[in-house]
């Protein structure tokens, strides 16, 4: 279900349920997070997540679960949150390609990357009012944040799903392209970032989290930038990078 492959410091990770359009049941969530922890452990300088089939996660796999003795908090609290969890702070950059359903769950595997690019044919939203569910994985923080309060309850009551183009145009994820080409396109980005200045591309990942999870202020997000940058200039990569800048070279980067 979980397939994790390591070429050239990239981990390339696949969910490969496509009769299922790549829904996730139990232990396909512990699998995931363990493939995560196989990827870190491994010291790889950047990780890309794809969707094997017509699409990249339908969301739970609901299939075999009887509502009247569904376990939801064991799913969610118990399984899912501490895997898109351990997904955002994974120590390097992380980059899916999303093409057609990316609902439920799938879309909050995508809140949990750093980068989406999503193809052209993507179903993003809330499929939930034909369950009579609602929303998770972190999905009403996004709309909310990007969308606004009545974009948000209006995908949620008309159970509309966005377009990959519709959803970048909204600012929900950085880059669209045609479904054959995103996936290419997320592992050509993933390969670039694996080359680059591990270090401080990890900062910058900690201070836009910290501005998400803690709402800084400009000052504060000063402050922590010029620590950031401080902590930087004992680095390799660091020392690397400004002496190409003055020998007019392009820098070799090591992650350290």
């Amino acid at each position: 279900m979980i397939e994790l492959h390591i070429r050239d410091d990239v981990a390339h990770l696949t969910l490969s349920r496509p009769d299922k359009l790549n829904a996730l049941d139990e232990q396909a969530v512990r699998d995931l997070g363990d493939a995560y922890g196989d990827a870190e452990s491994a010291g790889v300088r950047a990780l890309v997540l794809r969707g094997e089939g017509r699409a990249f996660c339908a969301g739970r796999d609901i299939s075999g679960v009887d509502p009247r003795d569904d376990d939801v908090s064991g799913y969610l609290d118990g399984l899912v949150t501490p895997v898109l969890q351990r997904m955002a702070a994974f120590p390097a950059p992380t980059f899916a390609a999303a093409h057609g359903a990316c609902l439920g769950v799938g879309l909050g595997l995508l809140i949990a990357t750093d980068v989406v690019y999503v193809a052209e044919n993507a179903k993003i939203g809330s499929p939930f009012a034909a369950l009579g569910a609602t929303l998770d994985s972190g999905g009403h923080a996004l709309f909310f944040e990007r969308l606004g309060a009545h974009k948000t309850l209006d995908l949620i009551y008309s159970g509309r799903l966005m377009t990959g183009a519709e959803a970048v145009q909204s600012g929900l994820f950085s880059q669209v392209f045609p479904a054959e080409d995103v996936g290419e396109q997320a592992v050509a980005a993933a390969t670039a970032a694996s080359t680059g200045a591990t270090a401080a591309f990890l900062a910058s990942k900690q201070l836009i989290a910290q501005l998400r999870d803690q709402r800084l202020g400009l000052w504060r997000s000063m402050d922590a930038e010029n620590a950031a940058q401080a902590a930087l200039c004992d680095t390799a990569d660091y020392r690397e990078g400004f002496a190409a800048f003055q020998a007019k070279r392009a820098p070799e980067f090591h992650g350290r």
